[in-house]
């Protein structure tokens, strides 16, 4: 089966859609988005993950042959890059507006981090996070190369960062996100939430205003000259709504969470069984039979 309109770009999202439940790679999808590249179709990781967490899963996912039929956008939307780190768009939050907004939920919210565009250690800069807690232990196990403690970070905003960032229980980062806009600054950013109820772990994110997912990924459509009924996208959580949303073919994976699920998209096989790979395999003629 192939679509109507041939798709040049697939839009895909990292945790939940590339990745499986162990975060691992399957090959079955690395085949498919070679297969995909063979045929012309470039590709773009679209996630919340900042570039430092995101460029190892590009760097295995890219064809040696073919670098840059891959970029990424980063940080929800805020960074659009080459898998290199050439950063092709940037989208920043004013530096007092991200200090008014960390000032002002110091004392609501233990922990901040704030991410910039920069290849090193200052990459990710936070203040008062706790490690220790097991859904954010791996990460900085993983990371702290990229990561640096500055108390109190508003040593650390001498310029415009890229995302201010917040970790928590589902129902604190609600209520968080709810106090957020309550401010004066809530206008100039875009409020983010990533939820995964079977943790009880939630990302907020803030990024520049007007912007997210769909709107980054309009814009690198609109830098490669293709029109939205020339793009699918495939998520599963609700920081790819917009993204889906602006695809001329949106996919949400079956482990979705619900509210996507909704929308009446077209809904493939979950995470843990490729459900990407079958929905590239329908793009590229690709039987999944073969990957029997």
């Amino acid at each position: 089966m192939t679509s109507e309109s041939p798709i040049r770009l697939i839009a895909i999202d990292i945790d939940g859609t590339l990745l499986d439940s162990r975060s691992a790679l399957p090959a079955r999808n690395r085949r498919a988005v070679h297969r995909a590249i063979e045929q012309g179709i470039r590709v773009a990781l679209v996630t919340g993950r900042a570039f430092h967490h995101a460029r190892p899963i590009a760097e295995a996912l890219a064809p040696e042959h073919a670098p840059d039929a891959l970029a990424l956008i980063v940080s929800n939307g805020a960074l659009t890059k080459r898998a290199d780190g050439t950063t092709l768009d940037r989208r920043l939050i004013p530096r007092a507006t991200a200090l008014a907004i960390v000032t002002a939920m110091r004392s609501r919210h233990r922990g901040v981090a704030v991410i910039f565009d920069r290849p090193d250690a200052r990459q990710y800069v936070f203040e008062r996070i706790d490690w220790s807690h097991p859904q954010r232990h791996w990460y900085y196990q993983r990371n702290r190369a990229f990561i640096t403690r500055v108390e109190p970070i508003d040593a650390a905003l001498t310029e415009d960062p890229a995302q201010v960032a917040f970790t928590g229980g589902i129902e604190q980062m609600r209520a968080l996100a709810d106090e957020v806009r309550r401010l004066p600054e809530a206008s100039d950013v875009t409020i983010t939430l990533t939820e995964y109820a079977e943790r009880d772990f939630s990302l907020l994110d803030l990024i520049a205003g007007g912007w997210s997912k769909g709107a980054a990924l309009r814009e690198y459509a609109r830098r490669l000259e293709l029109d939205r009924s020339a793009i699918m996208a495939v998520g599963d959580n609700l920081n790819d709504r917009e993204m889906l949303a602006f695809a001329g073919r949106p996919v949400v994976m079956g482990n979705a969470v619900e509210p996507l699920k909704q929308l009446g998209w077209e809904i493939t096989a979950n995470h843990d069984d490729c459900g990407l790979a079958d929905a590239i395999d329908q793009i590229t003629g690709h039987g999944s039979a073969a990957e029997a």
